[in-house]
This record gives structure tokens, C-alpha cells and sequence, in this order.
């Protein structure tokens, strides 16, 4: 039996209660409870970490299946490069891309092109006056809703344009219908994603109204397949070769496309909550622009990917820098029509209680607690950190007796 939270999907039949998902968790959004993990959803970022380090295969990611393209008259595939580096250095980009054309897709679009946008966008933003620095990229959708959740003082930061997946679908559905008989409801996008968070971002969009993208096919899912008739996918297909935003599928390529200095790239959702407190707290202060990928090594490490991330990271920077001349011509291209439609809002999920007063009374009750509590986050009790079980026992949901310690003290002494 599976449960659904946000895009992460749950086997309860498969988990064996075994604490690793919730000790490493970047947000403590899970708890182990009767031998079975349970996602907190108001904290849960979809960053897959959880699907990552799962030895038991209970936890995967829920995107569609291909068949659901046929849905649609006409079906365009939105192209990652990401899955580039799923293969060996070999296969050429140009000779990779017909194979959605023999899947049933009747067109791609590479999202090569709407990283080029936001480049030559940031590069004119970043020259602005009274804008608060540093610039966050805006790309990696579970960097923001981390930064809704625990960092929305830096709401401002973030760089107020949308992602490429949103731009280039937007351009492909403009491109399908001019000039055709098809209508919105005719064309079908899928984005052939390499990681769970975009799914939930497609179902529930920060910074617009809605979403020009209809469904989320994975990476892993499509890569035998690919393997098998990639020999045969006849003649080299019509290709984006932009190296500037190819490289954009690895750790540091958004900062590299943008040719300054005063940036920092970082990968790895642990090492992003560390900077992201550093600028909070003002230790950091001389940068331009602050590049978050949740993933190690960038959208190569993605969840749903196939390829070692390390392996395929160099994979990406060789066919970038293959590529790295190539002048894309958006010059003329109206980037107002990809600017955020709404603001970010914060998401105040973590506070104990909508009452000033009851939380603060609720707050001097988890430090009385906590004080009772061992302090060693063995995590046996269910919960995370010794912090997030006084947390729950407040909010009603553990009892003090789920920490092994304190019960073998009680029994110790009657």
C-alpha cells in the first residue's frame, strides 16, 4: 500500500522502520512511528534525500507514465541536458535526441534555450541598483521552498524570474500553436525531469498563476529504453549547442555562464542550509550571486537519474566545454514575459501555534523537556533529534516515554 507526500511515494509493505530517511533529513520532516516512516508534509522540501538513502526501496518518486503522452495530439518533450551525461561520451547530444521522436513525441525542446535567458537576464539585474545581494538563483525549486520554509528574510534575494524548465515550456507551447490548428488543450509538455522536486512544482507553482507544463516523465524510467534503440535513432537530430547552458546541469554552471567573480556555487542540500545560515546571519557579505543546487554535484545528482553524479558531472562539463563558443542569439527576446507573476510568500509551517502567547508557553514547555531528555539524537525514539522529540511530545505527537532512555530510567527506579 503506497501514500503520496507531495512527489515522494511511500511502500509501508517495503519500509522497515529503520531510521536512516529520518536521520537524514535535511528539514527533521520525518518520524518513525510504529516501525513505519512518516513525512511530516507542511516541512518536506522534495529534495529525494529521503529516496536517496532508503536501502529498502519504500520510498520513490510518483511522475507519469509515458503512455499518458498519447493523451494529447501533440506531444513536446522537454529536454534536460542532464540526460546528456547518461551516457557514454560516445553519444553525441545530436544523435540522443531523436529517440523521443521514435517514443511518440512529435517535437523537443531543449531547456538549454531558457537557461540562455535567465543568463543574459542576470547579467543586466545583477548591474541594478538598490537590489539586495547577494542574487539566489531562482532555478532550483527545492532551494526555494527551503527558503519559504527557514530562511524568508532571503525571499528577497532570490532572482525574480522563473526557472528554465517554466520558460521553456512556455516558448514551446507558443511555438506550437502559432500557426497551427491546436489549441492549449491539444499540446501536451512533458519534462523529462532528472529529480523529484519539479513534479510538486508543476502541481503547485511559487511565483505564477500556473504551470505550461502537463506531466513529469523521469529520466530512469525512459533510460533502458533509450539504451536499446540508441544505436539505431537514425539521422543526427537538429541541436541547441550552447555550452554556456548545458553546463548548467552541473554544480557551478549557471555562476560559469554568468563571467564574474563574486559568486558561489553549492551543491548538496546540507551544505546549502549552511551558507543560506551564514548569509542570514551576515557572515557572508561579499557576493554577487549565491548558485543553491539541492542535489550533490548539481541536476546530475538528481534522484531520478541513472548515471554515478561524479561521472556524470564530467560528462557535462566536457560537452560544455565542446560547445562553450557558441554566441546564442535571444537578444532579442522580451524576458518581462518570464518574470515572476506573484511573490514568493513565506510558508510559517514550522511555528508552534497561530497564539503569540501559546507558542511562546509552548516553547518554555519543549526547553522543560528537553532538559529531561538525554541529548545524544540517537534517534530510536522516532523522531530526529532529541529537540524534535520534546517538539512533538508538546504538539501531542509522541509521549516522553518513546525516548528508550528515560523509560529505562523510570523502570530503573521503581
Amino acid at each position: 500500500m503506497r501514500s503520496l507526500i507531495h512527489s515522494i511515494s511511500l511502500d509501508a509493505d517495503k519500509c522497515k522502520g529503520c531510521t536512516n530517511c529520518m536521520k537524514r533529513c535535511p528539514t527533521e520532516a520525518i518520524r518513525v512511528k510504529n516501525s513505519t516512516c512518516n513525512i511530516i508534509d507542511d516541512r518536506c522540501i522534495n529534495c529525494g534525500h529521503c529516496i536517496h538513502v532508503c536501502q529498502h526501496n519504500a520510498l520513490t518518486c510518483i511522475t507519469d507514465e509515458l503512455e499518458k503522452i498519447f493523451d494529447y495530439r501533440y506531444r513536446i518533450a522537454l529536454i534536460d541536458p542532464v540526460i546528456y551525461s547518461q551516457f557514454d561520451l560516445a553519444s553525441d547530444p545530436k544523435q540522443i535526441l531523436p529517440i523521443f521522436k521514435l517514443m511518440g513525441f512529435s517535437d523537443i525542446f531543449e531547456i538549454s534555450k531558457g537557461a540562455d535567458i535567465i543568463t543574459s537576464f542576470t547579467k543586466k539585474y545583477i548591474n541594478k541598483k538598490s537590489i539586495d545581494y547577494p542574487i539566489i538563483s531562482s532555478s532550483c525549486p527545492t532551494v526555494i521552498r527551503l527558503i519559504q520554509l527557514r530562511f524568508p528574510e532571503l525571499i528577497k534575494n532570490i532572482l525574480p524570474i522563473d526557472s528554465p524548465v517554466e520558460i521553456s515550456a512556455s516558448i514551446a507551447r507558443s511555438k506550437a500553436v502559432e500557426g497551427t490548428d491546436y489549441n492549449d488543450n491539444d499540446i501536451g509538455i512533458f519534462y523529462i525531469s532528472p529529480c523529484s522536486a519539479r513534479f510538486y512544482s508543476f502541481q503547485h507553482p511559487v511565483g505564477r498563476k500556473h504551470t505550461n507544463v502537463t506531466g513529469t516523465i523521469s529520466i530512469n524510467s525512459l533510460f533502458l529504453k533509450m539504451s536499446k534503440v540508441l544505436e539505431s535513432s537514425g539521422e543526427d537530430f537538429h541541436f541547441y549547442p550552447s555550452g554556456h547552458a548545458i553546463g548548467w546541469a552541473r554544480a557551478g554552471g549557471q555562476s560559469q555562464a554568468l563571467e564574474i567573480d563574486d559568486f558561489l556555487a553549492v551543491d548538496g542540500i546540507e551544505n546549502v542550509i549552511s551558507v543560506l545560515e551564514e548569509i542570514e546571519n551576515n557572515k557572508i557579505n561579499d557576493l554577487l550571486f549565491l548558485e543553491c543546487q539541492a542535489c550533490t554535484n548539481g541536476c546530475v545528482g538528481g534522484c531520478l537519474t541513472v548515471e554515478n553524479s561524479f561521472v556524470a558531472r564530467n560528462r557535462i562539463r566536457k560537452i560544455s566545454q565542446q560547445y562553450y563558443n557558441f554566441n546564442p542569439k535571444i537578444e532579442n527576446i522580451d524576458t518581462s514575459n518570464f518574470l515572476l507573476e506573484e511573490p514568493i510568500i513565506p510558508l510559517n509551517v514550522l511555528k508552534l501555534d497561530k497564539n503569540l502567547l501559546k507558542a511562546i508557553e509552548k516553547m518554555k514547555r519543549i526547553d522543560k523537556v528537553l532538559d529531561s531528555l538525554p541529548k545524544i539524537d540517537c534517534g530510536a525514539c522516532g523522531s530526529p533529534s532529541c529537540k524534535a522529540l520534546a517538539e512533538d511530545i508538546v504538539l501531542g505527537f509522541s509521549k516522553h516515554e518513546d525516548c528508550i532512555i528515560h523509560l529505562k530510567r523510570q523502570v530503573k527506579n521503581k
